[in-house]
């Protein structure tokens, strides 16, 4: 017992499955979710205390909760850690060396996800340099092939192996993968999604209680909370997927819902790929009334056309989960709702999603775990903290945390309506948190409107409106300009409380 150290044994393995929310221990294994018997693999793992640990995307199916304790265990603990994950923040905090397969090559990496970034950008601008100049070589010796076939004697063997060597390597300049995500949207009107004291509980488990919001345009909000806390059902209520107990969610007409949901895609038998996007249509609006085929849209989300006559059983999860999202998008929604996005998704597809959404001009409502996503997408939080509480808080995951983090318990109660100074240097300090959600909506807006106003002015200027349109053209932009100058007015007002 002492040379085990076994005599705590009991204290650690509870404190351990207490940690990773398996706290009742009469459940039958049989009976746990999938998340569950996931989190109680990991805890079996944990406790044996192993010398190397090999772990595929842990952080899949842990709420941030876990996943931050998981990080903090893994620092103190003296763990040979080796594992494959998508979770930016857990490789910048846990790992100190990265090992990237890229085009069938192996790099190592001695530092951390930021030191990787750095020192992969670096090595691209290296390697398409020295493409550059055996290209500009090609060329030259391209033109020595072509002449007549006596200008290649036998003493120009070794020139011509080398012609070879020279174009093999002119012709290896890296492909980037480029998922290009310019579906046209549809235009919102002034209203939403308005929530009238809506309710929802599952016996004694309440998720909703008489929660009321009005969604704005332009709103980009994230939910976060611990498993069980309703967020899924949440979208569900919204979207009308399960009924409400009380309240109303009502809908505005111009409103076109995208809802990405954690079941995924759900293929006829025998379907190939091509023939899950062509359902949507055989071509898709892009911006400025350009189409592309379904099949060009597909390459643009790295299905080859090979794949593309692949049957979808035989996609990977990665795969699916990107054709999902594809078949999600091409139906030109403007109030997108995201439910866990990011799993299963490799790190070039979420950088090149993340683009996507932060010039995304719809509403976007995100459920997910992935804080580095979150903090590059969303301006705002709900926070599930159970039992039908919900807070709405005015910032990012990181602003959050830095929150949490500065106050103690009686401060929080005291700032829960009115939250200020919960991040040092926070330009929107001096505003109180109505004022804040103002300002940002504010910016937002202006920069719609912009937008708008540049696009009439190009018609005008290119001549492009019918006669009997130019009055009606005339008046919206009229009222675009008036508008534009109210909230920049308001934007002023807001901005010198700031510096004040």
């Amino acid at each position: 017992m002492d040379q085990h150290n076994a005599w705590d044994f009991e204290t650690q393995y509870k404190q351990i499955l207490f940690k990773l929310k398996l706290e009742d221990f009469k459940l039958k294994v049989k009976n746990l979710s999938g998340g569950q018997k996931k989190r109680l693999s990991l805890a079996i793992i944990l406790i044996n205390r192993p010398d190397l640990l090999i772990l595929d995307e842990p952080t899949n199916h842990l709420d941030l909760e876990m996943i931050e304790w998981l990080e903090s265990y893994f620092a103190k603990e003296n763990i040979t850690l080796f594992m494959v994950t998508h979770d930016r923040f857990f490789l910048e905090r846990v790992c100190n060396e990265i090992i990237e397969l890229d085009n069938g090559k192996i790099y190592q990496y001695k530092g951390n996800y930021s030191y990787y970034l750095e020192k992969k950008e670096e090595r691209i601008a290296s390697e398409n340099s020295s493409v550059d100049k055996a290209q500009n070589l090609f060329v030259k010796e391209l033109e020595w092939m072509r002449r007549q076939p006596k200008a290649r004697t036998t003493k120009s063997k070794s020139r011509q192996d080398d012609f070879y060597v020279i174009k093999e390597k002119a012709q290896s300049r890296r492909k980037e993968n480029v998922v290009e995500l310019e579906i046209n949207m549809e235009r919102m009107g002034s209203k939403i999604i308005e929530l009238h004291k809506i309710s929802k509980k599952f016996k004694d488990h309440i998720i909703l209680d008489n929660f009321s919001f009005d969604f704005q345009r332009g709103e980009r909000i994230g939910i976060i909370g611990k498993n069980g806390t309703g967020k899924s059902t949440f979208l569900n209520l919204l979207t009308g997927t399960i009924p409400l107990d009380s309240g109303k969610v009502v809908v505005g007409d111009t409103i076109k819902i995208g809802y990405y949901t954690q079941s995924g895609i759900n293929p006829k038998p025998g379907q190939r790929v091509i023939d899950v996007i062509k359902e949507y249509g055989e071509f898709i609006p892009l911006m400025k009334g350009r189409l592309i085929s379904a099949s060009q849209l597909l390459e643009r989300f790295l299905f080859d056309s090979k794949k593309q006559y692949d049957y979808v059983e035989k996609l990977s999860g990665g795969e699916l989960k990107r054709l999902y999202l594809c078949t999600v998008l091409i139906q030109n929604p403007n109030f997108l709702i995201l439910d866990e996005p990011t799993n299963d998704l490799d790190i070039v597809t979420l950088n090149v999603l993340e683009s996507f959404l932060l010039d995304y001009p719809g509403c976007l409502l995100v459920v997910s775990h992935d804080r580095y996503f979150m903090d590059k997408i969303v301006d705002n939080l709900f926070i599930f903290r159970g039992q039908g509480e919900i807070e709405n808080f005015p910032g990012n995951y990181s602003d959050f945390r830095a929150y949490e983090d500065s106050a103690d318990v009686a401060q929080k109660e005291d700032n829960k309506a009115e939250k200020k100074d919960w991040k040092q240097n926070n330009p929107t300090g001096n505003l109180t948190f109505n004022e804040q959600k103002e300002y940002q909506k504010i910016e937002r807006e202006i920069k719609d409107l912009e937008i708008e106003k540049a696009k009439i002015e190009h018609l005008f200027s290119e001549g492009k409106v019918a006669d009997a349109d130019i009055a009606t053209k005339a008046k919206e932009l009229e009222k675009i300009i008036s508008t534009i100058e109210e909230r920049e007015e308001r934007w002023f007002e807001l901005s010198a409380k700031i510096e004040g």
